[in-house]
């Protein structure tokens, strides 16, 4: 069997950690922030695990 192919638009989005999690960043942080509280700003700017539900999408399209 050929090997499959990366979705490059998903690697650049996604993160492996070394446990096997995907990690992902949050939106709604690039601009019109002035209207965005101080806390809403400082937890968007950290990185998240993907949720169980999104797992299986993400192995098939990032499978190395």
């Amino acid at each position: 069997m050929p090997k499959i192919k990366t979705k490059k638009a998903a690697a650049k989005r996604f993160k492996k950690t070394g446990s096997g999690k995907v990690k992902h960043f949050h939106a709604f942080h690039s601009h019109l922030l002035g209207h965005k509280t101080s806390k809403r700003k400082r937890r968007l700017r950290k990185s998240a695990i993907v949720s169980k539900g999104d797992m299986k999408i993400i192995k098939k399209i990032l499978p190395y």
